[in-house]
């Protein structure tokens, strides 16, 4: 009985997947919140940024895009998948203070921590947070929302 038992479980096991298994071919893109600014796509790898909990989701920024100095109510563990991305910490965009980072670079932006970043060449950068995914800048004028 508990042979069967063990054989059972572990067949059902075996058949189930963990939620966040994705390859990069199976991503579905979609357009990126309108709290960020216009052109850039996003992924969700694992859980729900507009609800409570952890989160995941891939960003892919087009050539040139820039988001202005903002913040969020939690920490935002971010990687680089692939391109360059210049990062800077400040109230201010200082784009010759800001850190490049290239494939595979990390930082961490700390809750309420004002911040910004650009890309020259386009990129793509993989965030973790506890949601919901929130963003709010600087300077209200800089808010793609207002438009």
């Amino acid at each position: 009985m508990t042979r069967a038992l063990l054989i059972g479980l572990s067949a059902l096991l075996a058949g189930s997947a963990a939620p966040a298994q994705v390859n990069p071919a199976g991503l579905k893109w979609g357009p990126a919140p309108p709290s960020l600014p216009p052109g850039a796509r996003l992924a969700v790898l694992s859980g729900d940024p507009t609800k409570q909990g952890m989160f995941t989701i891939r960003l892919r920024f087009p050539p040139g895009y820039a988001v202005p100095p903002h913040s969020h109510p939690s920490d935002e563990l971010v990687t680089v998948i692939n391109g360059q991305v210049s990062l800077g910490m400040g109230r201010t965009m200082n784009r010759r203070r800001a850190a490049s980072l290239v494939q595979g670079g990390y930082v961490v932006a700390p809750a309420n921590m004002n911040h910004y970043a650009f890309t020259r060449s386009g990129a793509t950068v993989q965030i973790t947070a506890h949601g919901p995914f929130e963003v709010k800048y600087v300077n209200p004028r800089d808010d793609p929302r207002r438009r």
